[in-house]
């Protein structure tokens, strides 16, 4: 039986060192990319280097939610059982740019597109029994001194060069507060939650920077900035056994635990939590860590069963041709699900 690893990110950078470590006999590496041909060379180089492993990709793009969510469905489907789950994509983006959904692309990428990925595949975590969340994160986050949940997720205002920096610190920030919170909700299911500070890479993330070759190229010949040692704690989170019943934690490239900053307490994570969980219920039709817990009453039931029925007629009706008047027929019933089940977690919010 083979180990399934998903991993975001894996074809730029910090990923694609990772990517090259996890490939090994017993591996199905799963590759969420936006660029089908950097995806697919990377699954032919993996193959080519260690034969004995199984190299697969699925297309999202992470400024794209619906993209994401897509991406989500079909893992779950093809890949009942996950072993570990890498949220390392990640950019950081010197101008404002704003989605098509309306969000920051620093917010989208780093932070609401690995929620709802996460979101989509719990079940499948579950279910593979000691299963592992890996998010990249960065002591980027130490910068900030307050999270104002709800206006950071939707603040959408121009920023500088050097503004940019607030932002991406902000979205490092929300992926701690994530991790931590993740890591309570899933206990006792027997899924690891961790994140980490990979240190400073030569990795490209500033590659919109003028001159940010140049100065890449440089620092690797100084051997500053080396990014294989970011790479090598993804992968020992992932895959070590010293961090199997490890969950929680914030841990440095050493391995060393790192204090949460204090922007990112408890109480502002349940916030952080709440406020994601709304804005990606269009784009979540499982729902399936709603409100950080696992469901334990009768609304919890009752949700959790017609979020799976809608599931399956989701399912079903995208193997029917377009225009056909049973996938139409299909296509409002999840319309009208989709409202009902927004209702409830709204009025819950409340």
């Amino acid at each position: 039986m083979f180990n399934t690893i998903i991993l975001t990110g894996g074809t730029n950078g910090l990923g694609r060192l990772a990517a090259r470590s996890l490939a090994r006999p017993g591996v199905r590496l799963v590759l969420v990319a936006r660029d089908a041909s950097k995806a697919a060379a990377l699954c032919s180089e993996l193959s080519a280097a260690q034969p004995d492993g199984r190299y697969d990709y699925v297309i999202a793009d992470f400024s794209r939610l619906e993209t994401v969510a897509a991406a989500g469905v079909e893992i779950s489907r093809r890949f009942p059982r996950i072993d570990v789950l890498i949220n390392n994509a990640g950019i950081h983006a010197f101008s404002q740019r704003v989605t098509p959904d309306g969000f920051s692309e620093m917010v989208s990428t780093n932070y609401l597109a690995p929620w709802l990925l996460t979101a989509h595949l719990r079940q499948a975590l579950i279910a593979a029994g000691g299963a592992r969340v890996v998010t990249v994160a960065s002591q980027a986050s130490r910068a900030v001194r307050q999270l104002d949940p709800l206006g950071d997720l939707r603040d959408t205002k121009p920023f500088s060069r050097r503004g940019s920096s607030t932002v991406y610190a902000k979205t490092k920030l929300m992926n701690i507060m994530f991790s931590a919170k993740l890591a309570r909700c899933l206990a006792g299911t027997g899924v690891a939650a961790n994140c980490l500070d990979p240190g400073f890479n030569v990795t490209g993330l500033g590659r919109e920077l003028p001159g940010a070759g140049m100065l890449e190229r440089a620092l690797t010949f100084l051997k500053i900035g080396d990014p294989g040692r970011g790479a090598a704690i993804i992968v020992r989170l992932a895959t070590q056994p010293e961090f199997q019943h490890v969950s929680g934690g914030y841990f440095s490239r050493d391995g060393l635990r790192l204090p949460v900053p204090a922007a990112g307490n408890e109480r502002s994570q349940a916030e952080l939590w709440d406020a994601t969980e709304r804005l990606l219920v269009p784009f979540d039709r499982t729902l399936a860590m709603r409100a950080g817990r696992a469901a334990v009453n009768v609304e919890d039931a009752c949700l959790e069963a017609m979020q799976g029925l809608l599931l399956g007629f989701h399912n079903i009706g995208q193997r029917l041709p377009a225009g056909n008047a049973e996938r139409a027929a299909i296509e409002r019933l999840l319309d009208q699900g989709d409202a009902v089940i927004a209702e409830c977690v709204n009025r819950r919010a409340d």
